[in-house]
């Protein structure tokens, strides 16, 4: 029961920062249409620009302004650079963002140099939260799951409960009317593509602190999100939350068991053995094969159901 415990609560902190990763890409593709390969590199800048924010003015700070100047940056990169292939379909704006993350992780690289930097959780937010079963449970992985479940409430009343989220939706689905009653629906993509960057920064200033800031980050989590997003159905914000939940806690069990596959088929009534795939296979732990795990999750869900867990949109 105590690993049970301790391993859900490590599993959903974990699922909640994927949240917050995958919010900003669900948003910009259910309202734009557009699948941007950038999105984990506006992670990684989020979580730089806060460390030197941070160095100079505070972690507070830091959790304001590095959002803010992530969003400008995604916003002018979709005002100058991805609005004029917008027209030309889907092909040129993934090759312009899969160019963009090659920049940012070059000027990255420039700016900051190629090791790691010592970005660490602020004062206020070390110890525990709470002990439970002898383990203690981090305070800044509370306030991680804090942000994401406000990040969730907050966009969800945006878009259902303001005017500008009425806006923002008639400009997805009636642009020509939107424009005709005097809206500006260029100028509404661009605030749609900088708050999903916005987010993406704020996601890099909560989870840069928490792992490692480092040139590296946005490999290692930019197909993760693409999983999350595509699991949970294209577009849909509470598949992106349910998938990232799902996928947190898969992965987090995993390592928190650490079996053989061997003994956890025995565990499951699977009647198989050693020389079924291979006796080298079956001697392998789940917490070595626990980086993959979310990419099987992927084609299952592909296979049996393509639109996602609460997706509408087919692939």
């Amino acid at each position: 029961m105590e690993i049970f415990t301790i391993s859900l609560l490590n599993g959903v902190s974990y699922g909640l920062l994927l949240f917050m990763l995958s919010s900003g890409l669900t948003l910009i593709f259910s309202m734009m249409g557009v699948l941007n390969f950038a999105h984990a590199s506006f992670y990684m800048l989020g979580a730089y620009i806060a460390y030197s924010v941070s160095a100079w003015l505070g972690f507070w700070p830091a959790l304001v302004v590095a959002p803010l100047l992530v969003g400008l940056i995604g916003a002018g990169f979709e005002k100058y650079c991805l609005r004029r292939v917008h027209k030309f379909g889907h092909v040129p704006e993934l090759l312009i963002t899969f160019g963009l993350s090659y920049i940012i992780h070059e000027l990255v690289q420039l700016v900051w140099g190629r090791s790691a930097v010592n970005y660490q959780i602020p004062p206020s937010l070390q110890g525990p939260l709470f002990t439970l079963y002898g383990t203690q449970f981090p305070v800044y992985r509370g306030f991680m799951m804090l942000v994401a479940v406000m990040m969730l409430i907050g966009i969800w009343l945006l878009l259902t409960r303001t005017r500008i989220g009425l806006v923002i939706q008639a400009a997805l689905t009636h642009p020509d009317m939107a424009e005709a009653l005097g809206h500006n629906v260029p100028r509404v993509f661009m605030l749609v593509f900088g708050g999903g960057a916005a987010l993406a920064g704020l996601a890099g200033v909560i989870g840069g602190n928490a792992f490692v800031t480092e040139p590296g980050m946005a490999a290692t989590v930019g197909s993760v999100i693409f999983v999350v997003v595509v699991v949970g159905g294209m577009g849909s914000l509470a598949g992106a939350f349910l998938a990232s939940l799902l996928i947190g806690c898969i992965q987090t069990f995993a390592v928190a068991i650490d079996s053989s596959l061997l003994s956890a088929a025995g565990t499951l009534g699977l009647s198989v053995t050693p020389e079924t795939f291979g006796y080298a296979l079956w001697k392998l732990k789940l917490s070595q094969v626990a980086p993959i795990l979310p990419y099987l999750f992927l084609v299952l869900i592909l296979i049996f159901r393509p639109k996602g867990l609460l997706g509408t949109r087919e692939g």
